[in-house]
């Protein structure tokens, strides 16, 4: 990147239609193939087999979401939920598909308090009364049917078949069923599909859901009503009542999908495109964004460079914990916070030397509060069509409770509601009275399926993470800025800071000693952690040039790129809607 053009960076925000088919206005090349990264091996073969049986990008997006729902338990699932962006490459139309969990109708804003008004430990993670009203079944069916080119029942096939036929264990697997056994030994039926005689499974151990390929083959044969009616939701409500859980028919039959206008920054020359609210982490990504462009970070030397990255993340995660929430339930001040005005403001209190202790900004009101094991994948088609995808069942396994005879496991998202503001949440966020639970509200997440594009090229990422989703997006978008490809975007070293707790998090390698030491004569707190974290996986394309697909060395997932040849005889779907 050239010297001082961090100086040129601006950012603006913005929420109405962008009628581009790039952002320059110029048409993209068509790609050279097509590419598929996901977080799991077998995932990414069912994106290429729909891919190869003409599907286009968004039948793939299908495909893997449902098979990720199969082998990753432990990160999303048909019991939760995620946010799909878009992009048709015919009309240059992009699109967040918002398929995130509701609160069921009969939550309030207290339940998950005691007599005294204090959080009751685990009621907001642990079993039924956790679970939000699952939105990945009806995302699939609304992208498949609004945006595919096959039948449901075509991108639907490779989960069924992985459900019926089973999946082998892995490290990763027993490491994520070991910290969860004891809240799956609870629910006999999570027990029985997930544990071997209540132990964690050997590696190779074969996981078989034959209830799940069940629910699945309702879902691709009836559509929606595959899951939100009929016998599938009748024992839905049946079995999480039964076990203490509040889900209602009238919950699932008014469950809908809303396509949200993506959150669109641009900063030198590029692009960057990513999740709306109830998602924060576009509006972060802008607000920080805008803040960092006031500064040459390529003049310095790398600890100041990580000072002023860290000073921006907590004054940006500070205003998430106050402002951010439902935009069908809360009126948030989008357009101030994506101000190059306000970030002016912001950026006139970071010392060049000190670090700002968080207490001393403006405390969020009432009090100073997403999944950790959550799921990414990237597409691009051959046509140009792109996918970037974030979903997940929050903690690992969710809430740790299968719904007898559905196969279904659901999510624990009551626990992104702020339970009680300024009491921290699971990953450790606080929050205001604007993500406070309320019937059919969705909960603030942390997810940012992204796009970045420029004259160069474009690429897709996004990835698990829980409150560090956002930071490592704003990291992997600073090294696409600085020319890297997908292979450097998914490999380069991370560290975060949330406002609070005030500490920086730093992987292992992020920061050599020297610059450890110089952060800390600044005032930085550091926090090393035991393992590296994050599972991003990232597709980059320079036009006419390389395509890359690229999967973190962190996670069990797989990337590739193939030619791309759609079929003669493609079975499309005979109507669309």
């Amino acid at each position: 990147m050239a010297p001082n053009l961090w100086r040129q960076r601006q950012c603006a925000l913005t929420l109405v239609a962008m009628a581009l088919l790039s952002p320059g206005g110029w048409a993209a090349p068509q790609p050279p193939g097509a590419a598929v990264a996901s977080a799991h091996p077998v995932a990414t073969a069912a994106g290429h087999e729909i891919l190869a049986a003409g599907g286009n990008a968004f039948d793939a997006a299908v495909a893997v979401s449902a098979t990720l729902a199969v082998v990753e338990p432990y990160s999303s699932g048909l019991g939760g939920g995620g946010f799909w962006l878009l992009h048709r490459a015919e009309d240059g139309h992009q699109v967040m598909v918002d398929g995130r969990e509701r609160a069921p109708l009969a939550a309030h804003r207290d339940m998950y308090l005691d007599a005294s008004g204090e959080v009751i430990p685990g009621r907001s993670v642990d079993g039924p009364l956790a679970a939000g009203i699952p939105g990945e079944p009806a995302a699939l069916v609304y992208i498949a049917e609004r945006y595919g080119r096959l039948p449901l029942s075509h991108s639907l096939a490779p989960a069924i078949r992985a459900a019926r036929e089973g999946f082998a264990v892995d490290d990763h697997y027993r490491r994520m069923a070991g910290f969860r056994r004891e809240v799956l030994l609870r629910s006999p039926e999570a027990a029985a599909v997930f544990l071997d005689d209540g132990t964690v499974p050997t590696i190779g151990h074969r996981i078989r859901q034959p209830d799940l390929a069940d629910t699945l083959e309702h879902l691709a044969r009836s559509g929606r009503a595959g899951f939100y009616a009929g016998p599938v939701a009748r024992r839905l409500v049946d079995g999480m009542r039964a076990a203490g859980g509040i889900w209602s028919l009238e919950d699932l039959q008014r469950y809908r999908v809303v396509e949200r206008e993506p959150v669109r920054a641009v900063f030198g020359g590029m692009t960057v495109t990513s999740a709306a609210p109830p998602s924060s982490g576009g509006v972060l990504l802008v607000e920080i964004l805008n803040i960092l462009s006031g500064y040459d970070l390529d003049a310095l030397e790398p600890p100041r460079r990580v000072h002023f990255i860290v000073e921006a993340m907590r004054r940006a995660y500070r205003d998430r914990a106050e402002y951010l929430g439902d935009p069908d339930f809360v009126s948030m001040p989008l357009g101030r916070l994506a101000s190059p005005e306000y970030a002016a403001g912001l950026r006139a209190g970071i010392h060049p030397d000190e670090a700002t202790p968080s207490t001393l900004l403006a405390p969020v009101s009432g009090a100073p509060p997403a999944g950790n094991h959550t799921t990414h994948f990237s597409i691009l088609d051959g046509e140009g069509n792109r996918v970037a995808a974030t979903l997940s069942i929050n903690y690992p396994f969710g809430a740790g409770f299968v719904v007898p005879g559905t196969g279904v496991l659901v999510n624990d998202e009551m626990d992104d509601f702020a339970a009680k503001p300024g009491v921290p949440n699971v990953y450790g966020l606080v929050g205001n009275e604007v993500n406070a639970v309320a019937p059919g509200k969705r909960p603030l997440s942390s997810m940012t399926p992204t796009f970045v594009e420029s004259e160069r090229g474009v690429a897709i990422l996004g990835t698990p993470g829980g409150s560090r989703i956002i930071s490592m997006v704003l990291l992997g978008i600073l090294e696409y800025a600085d020319g890297r490809d997908a292979d450097a975007l998914v490999r380069a070293p991370r560290f975060h800071h949330q406002y609070l707790p005030d500490v920086v998090e730093l992987e292992p390698e992020a920061v050599d000693a020297d610059g450890r030491a110089s952060l800390e004569l600044m005032g930085h707190t550091l926090q090393e952690q035991e393992r590296p974290w994050g599972n991003m996986q990232a597709v980059t394309w320079e036009y006419g040039g390389a395509l890359r697909a690229a999967s973190d060395p962190r996670g069990v997932g797989a990337a590739e790129v193939r030619p791309w040849e759609v079929p003669g005889d493609v079975p499309v779907r005979a109507q669309r809607p």
